[in-house]
């Protein structure tokens, strides 16, 4: 089976470093943009299986960069799951309104987040089927 790409739009380097092992030691292909806009752009290219999204970026933050690739007629159905540190009342909310499929809270739980992305991937792969 090949591995399932996943898309990780993070401006932190060493957020991105620590997603790359956790996730790399799982077998996934990790594929990293440190802005939205180049995000987008790599997003449109590889149609990933997952995207991952830190909310608080540069310029243009992550709700709108989810916003902009649901609007991509063949990335609408790619999962978007939010990483971000904003835990205030309704920051979950807004992250699903946006088009966001899920959220997982920063800091980064290392023992948990490759459950999490499984659960994210076999949740759409069913409902895709």
């Amino acid at each position: 089976m090949a591995s399932k790409r996943i898309l990780y739009i993070e401006d932190n380097s060493e957020n991105r470093l620590l997603v790359r092992r956790v996730l790399g030691a799982e077998g996934y292909q990790l594929i990293e943009a440190a802005d939205g806009p180049s995000g987008l752009r790599v997003a449109e290219e590889i149609a990933p299986d997952l995207i991952l999204m830190d909310i608080n970026l540069p310029d243009v933050d992550g709700y709108e960069v989810t916003s902009r690739i649901r609007a991509i007629p063949h990335l609408a159905r790619v999962p978007i799951v939010a990483m971000t540190a904003n835990v205030m009342r309704g920051d979950r909310e807004k992250s699903l309104a946006a088009g966001c499929d899920g959220y997982i809270q920063k800091p980064i739980d290392i023992d948990l987040l490759p459950q999490q992305i499984a659960k994210f991937l076999s949740r759409h792969s069913h409902e895709s089927n």
